[in-house]
């Protein structure tokens, strides 16, 4: 095989496969290259469906990357498409495949084999998701379908059973389609891949929006509808007409869709006895080579390597997905082409697990370690959270993003970061994935060089402003206590109990708090049992605070209370901490009423 030739077979196209292809050419000209991809699309733009439903994306063959005919053209890369592979003979070095346009079966051989089928939609286990209108969607036939159903029935009121990526981006399609949308979520939050209070402002603005947000809430079974109720083109089967939830509620609703989550494709894998992982992905190494060295896989068919704890991860997402296929398809064409020189082999390093995600004129994003992952990978972590603007609040239109920085107590390393606001939000989640990649301490964060002017950013950007905070925790300047940790003392002290126990409340495990806000301020909401003594009477009042008892202060934002925190401090108080990210964090509002 030293000089190039022999053969690379792909299983699955879209990013992976087509990565994988794509690369494997441009390093090795003379070996046979054959993609078999099951669908009719060999690559689309899979992250773009919801948007061409919702009418942002006109165009349908704007989501249309790369024809079959445009990668013979470019690449001399044979794409089969209509065609499944059905079995794997690692012994023989052959596949199966099922010719879905001839209705045949064949045999393929391959010398390299890159497996990259992807993920498969999980199906809802309840009575009634055969009825017609109800969908999942994960290919362009299933955007296709939906579309169509759209407009032959023109529903009016829309279930979406699943508050991730996929269904967040569907209740804003569906909104945008002029549907009445219920979003049912059995988790206590939106978008889980966030820590739970980060999704607060989300759950509101959909709310905002017209959205029946039911939280913590499950789907017992689908009903048909009474009726043909208006069907331009009734079909042999029972259209959708309500779900029945876990209370007894009776949810109308003409059109339903499931994004309840995906798992990874695995069944040639699994029956080829390829080593897979513990969250159900094929095992690779930096390679992208699975146990058997002949094969490789990417996308989101494999678990992946955290890159911060160093744990397997599965993390369905694009960006990995073409980076993995890039690796795989160089690897098995140097591989053809006999390369001795491990230096010459390229690595995936791992993922961060960056995600965004509009929902409607908010954005969230995230990247690195959430807080329930850092607990999980049994970290020691600070929390910092830092409201600021997107831009100089002295330039017109500036908004408050929330960012959420998780910092190594050890090396006050950046470990996470999860942002939501409306503006700017991208920049930022950008910023700090980069510097989670160079291992950039909170001392780094606060020395960054970004660009300023009053229409983009502020002189403190808010990246730098996350770092000061991190750093000033780092070295002991100021110490901090979340709005959960607050709570939880407060709860545990009996603060929130019923009017009828408020009796019990334990006084003296109570701190005192002190809002350094304006009476105004504090007189439109403060926290329960909080005392109101503004920034700037405090060295006057100071007769009226114990030194001796444990004290919170805060303020809008964390800023006024950072210098009551040193001042107190160095009028003698023993134990003081200061609210992280203030009444915006600890309501997780980000605009004022």
């Amino acid at each position: 095989m030293v000089n190039g030739k022999g053969k690379i077979v792909i299983v699955g196209g879209v990013a992976a496969g087509g990565s994988a292809a794509a690369k494997a050419r441009r390093v090795n000209e003379a070996a046979e290259i054959v993609v078999f991809e099951k669908g009719g699309y060999v690559s689309f733009a899979n992250c773009g469906l919801p948007y061409h439903i919702g009418g942002q994306i006109k165009d349908r063959d704007e989501l249309f990357l790369v024809t079959p005919e445009r990668f013979w053209e470019r690449f001399r890369v044979n794409v089969r498409t209509n065609c499944e592979v059905v079995s794997l003979d690692r012994t023989r070095h052959t596949v199966r495949v099922y010719d879905l346009n001839q209705d045949r079966e064949y045999e393929e051989s391959y010398d390299k084999l890159i497996l990259a089928p992807g993920a498969r939609p999980t199906r809802l286990p309840v009575p009634g998701t055969d009825l017609e209108g109800i969908f999942t969607l994960w290919s362009v036939p299933d955007m296709d379908a939906i579309l169509r159903y759209i407009q032959v029935q023109r529903p009016e009121r829309a279930l979406v059973v699943g508050a991730g990526f996929v269904g967040l981006e569907m209740v804003e399609a569906l909104l945008d389609r002029g549907c009445k949308v219920a979003l049912v979520e059995a988790l206590p939050q939106v978008l889980p891949v966030l820590d739970e209070e980060m999704t607060l402002p989300l759950a509101r603005h959909l709310e905002e929006l017209g959205v029946d947000v039911l939280l913590e809430t499950r789907v017992e079974r689908f009903e048909p509808c009474q009726g043909l109720g208006g069907a331009r083109e009734p079909s042999d089967r029972a259209r959708v007409g309500s779900a029945v939830l876990d209370d007894g509620t009776v949810l109308p609703c003409e059109l339903v869709i499931l994004a309840v989550g995906v798992r990874p494709n695995t069944d040639l894998a699994r029956a080829a006895e390829i080593a897979l992982g513990e969250h159900g992905g094929i095992l690779v190494n930096s390679k992208m080579q699975t146990s058997d060295p002949d094969i490789y896989a990417a996308g989101d068919v494999v678990e992946s390597k955290h890159w911060i704890t160093g744990q397997r991860v599965w993390a369905p997402l694009a960006g990995p997905a073409n980076k993995q296929g890039r690796v795989a398809g160089a690897n098995a064409a140097l591989a053809l082409l006999g390369v001795k020189d491990e230096s010459l082999y390229l690595h995936f390093q791992g993922t961060l697990g960056t995600t965004i995600i509009k929902v409607g004129k908010m954005t969230a994003a995230k990247t690195g370690l959430s807080e329930r992952e850092a607990r999980r990978a049994g970290l020691r972590y600070y929390v910092s959270y830092t409201p600021s603007p997107d831009h100089a609040t002295y330039y017109p239109g500036a908004e408050i993003m929330m960012i959420k920085t998780l910092f190594s107590r050890d090396d006050s390393r950046v470990l996470g970061a999860q942002i939501v606001g409306t503006k700017g939000v991208d920049k930022r989640i950008d910023v700090l994935a980069t510097a989670i990649r160079a291992q950039f301490t909170a001392e780094d964060l606060e020395q960054l060089d970004l660009a300023y002017a009053p229409p983009y950013s502020s002189a403190k950007d808010p990246v730098i402003m996350a770092g000061m905070v991190g750093a000033n925790i780092a070295r002991g300047d100021m110490e901090v206590i979340t709005p959960g940790e607050l709570r939880d003392w407060l709860r545990a002290a009996g603060v929130f109990k019923s009017d009828q126990n408020r009796q019990q409340v334990n006084a003296e495990s109570l701190p005192q708090i002190v809002d350094v806000r304006t009476p105004d301020e504090y007189r439109h909401g403060n926290i329960p049992g909080s005392v109101n003594i503004p920034l700037e009477h405090l060295r006057e009042r100071l007769g009226e605070l114990d030194p001796n008892q444990p004290t919170v202060v805060y303020c809008l934002i964390g800023y006024r209370a950072y210098l009551a925190y040193r001042i107190l401090k160095q009028h003698g108080f023993k134990s003081i901490k200061n609210l992280s990210g203030g009444m915006r964090a600890w309501s997780m509002r980000l605009k004022d009423k």
